[in-house]
């Protein structure tokens, strides 16, 4: 099942439309922006009800 997502690219900051697939849990991806094609670290929780929560963070934070 996916779950659709808006993010907001951490180098650039331009919004950008991801696709989550609940169905593998909590997660952690490097995908590139599709703007500025630089990586972004997205870290992905799911809560009780199945709900994605993903934040996006640049290479280097921490």
């Amino acid at each position: 099942m996916l779950d659709f997502q808006t993010i907001h690219c951490p180098y650039c900051g331009e919004p950008l439309e991801i696709a989550v697939d609940v169905s593998a849990g909590d997660q952690q991806y490097i995908e590139d922006c599709q703007v500025c094609c630089r990586p972004i670290n997205m870290s992905v929780t799911l809560d009780e009800d199945e709900f994605a929560h993903v934040i996006a963070r640049a290479e280097n934070d921490a």
